[in-house]
């Protein structure tokens, strides 16, 4: 092949991103250098954070430049390249999706083992939100067995692995939270104790209901009237892994924040912010652990994916709007 599709960045949105926020470019299939990799990407990620990347605003990470390609985890096959270690047929996962084509840097490639999970599972349950799952539960939240545990966002690809690493690790009763009646089943066929869509009613509600007896960790994908609802529900020395906050990142106002922070004092609650990228030294504990439950039948895992790179900007927007179960990825 000679002809590689990306996509770009054509406009920052104010607001929720629209089909004009993106532009399908179509340029040469690049040729390796000496240390780089040219990979046939087969599938890509989309992902919440990428939507804060969108602005022109200071973060934690770059934003991404207009007129030119967005990027992000994806997962391909070696076509062309001389670099140590790497022979063209290997499977790799890298930060340079949104294109059908990438050159890559073998430094910023790492080779993984297709005989272990299917390529894409490395984009997924093996890859940065499986990490995020496991380093925020175990690591931020510090869970302990006998404590209870509520996840937000809990269908999705972080969220649907909180809970099933919560109840294997020996938590004694696991609340979700989700988006329809069949999300909610399927948290349950997951192994949740509890489930709620968050739909039916005020979130504190739901919450009260499906954990009588309160919480002692809340893994929050979500923000809003779910910290909030949290917050009520947190015993004396909870604890907040605050993984994302999807239910503000499109507004264009303040969010009104959480009304019930004093409580924060009295409970002597801890809520503490994390990115996977501080936790990588599980990586290797986390990948031979969540193996070993796939292989034995322990941990399941949901994949949504959209076919066609000219397919991928609406595969974000869906991720956006909770299309998802599971993963969102983007088969090229």
């Amino acid at each position: 092949m000679t002809v590689n599709r990306e996509i770009h960045l054509a406009a920052r949105p104010q607001g929720w991103p629209t089909a004009d926020t993106f532009r399908l470019v179509t340029t040469e299939v690049p040729t390796p250098g000496p240390g780089q990799l040219l990979v046939r990407n087969q599938f890509m990620s989309v992902d919440p954070y990428m939507r804060g990347r969108m602005n022109d605003a200071k973060s934690y990470i770059p934003p991404f430049a207009l007129d030119a390609p967005l990027d992000g985890a994806a997962v391909g096959e070696v076509v062309a390249g001389e670099a140590a270690g790497f022979t063209p047929g290997d499977t790799v996962v890298h930060g340079l999706g949104w294109r059908e084509y990438a050159l890559v840097d073998a430094r910023r490639a790492e080779k993984v083992d297709p005989s272990l999970a299917p390529a894409s599972a490395y984009l997924g349950v093996l890859g940065m939100p499986g990490l995020t799952a496991y380093a925020g539960l175990l690591d931020v939240a510090a869970l302990r067995p006998g404590e209870r545990v509520f996840v937000s966002a809990a269908a999705g690809a972080v969220g649907s692995l909180v809970g099933q690493i919560a109840k294997l690790r020996g938590a004694a009763h696991v609340v979700g939270s989700a988006g329809s009646a069949a999300k909610v089943e399927r948290l349950r066929a997951l192994g949740f104790d509890a489930a709620f869509d968050y739909h039916d009613g005020p979130v504190h509600e739901s919450l009260k209901a499906a954990a009588p007896d309160g919480i002692d960790v809340y893994f929050d994908n979500v923000g809003g009237d779910h910290l909030e609802a949290a917050i009520s529900a947190l015993r004396l020395h909870g604890r907040v892994a605050v993984c994302g906050m999807i239910a503000q990142y499109n507004d264009t106002e303040p969010p009104a924040g959480p009304r019930n922070l004093a409580l924060v004092i009295g409970k002597r609650l801890t809520l503490r912010g994390f990115l996977v990228n501080d936790h990588s030294h599980l990586r290797e504990q986390f990948v031979q652990e969540a193996a070993g439950w796939l292989r034995d039948d322990k941990l399941s895992y949901d994949e949504t994916i959209v076919d066609g790179i000219e397919q991928a900007p609406e595969a974000f927007l869906g991720l956006l709007r909770g299309d998802n179960l599971g993963k969102m990825l983007v088969r090229l």
